[in-house]
């Protein structure tokens, strides 16, 4: 189970709507404890390809974003892109390019941008894809 604080999802939805008509990304940090992830942090990353349907993260920011995780006790706990008119489902290409299995794929749907939907997934060694739950929660609620 993935949980994460309301404050910061609407952080990821608002990014990904003021990078609209492009494809928004970032990454996730946080705690896993057994099978949960607990996201303590989102970086805002800048999709250096600037298209609708394809997105690569600034490798300088993501090697700050990586760097801060470590500083402050975090793991990579996921990642995410957004779908500017399209489900919340991974690609093919998402599928085809993931490479850490112990993360999630976080992916925003903006189809019906008054209704965003974020999903989030698993992808074992052999691309086969779990959708993860997502609790999105209060600060009162969230773990410590």
């Amino acid at each position: 189970m993935l949980y994460i604080l309301k404050k910061d999802y609407f952080k990821i939805v608002k990014h990904c709507m003021d990078c609209l008509p492009y494809e928004a990304c970032g990454l996730v940090g946080g705690i896993k404890c057994g099978g949960d992830k607990y996201i303590k942090k989102i970086y805002l990353l800048t999709n250096t390809e600037a298209s609708t349907n394809h997105f690569t993260m600034d490798i300088k920011e993501q090697f700050a974003a990586v760097k801060d995780m470590r500083k402050n006790g975090m793991q990579m706990a996921g990642n995410f892109h957004s779908h500017p008119s399209a489900p919340a489902l991974l690609s093919e290409e998402d599928k085809r390019l993931a490479y850490d299995f112990n993360t999630s794929y976080m992916v925003l749907s903006l189809m019906d941008a008054s209704f965003p939907v974020l999903k989030a997934y698993k992808i074992d060694n052999e691309k086969n894809v779990t959708e993860e739950i997502i609790n999105i929660v209060n600060k009162q609620d969230y773990y410590n």
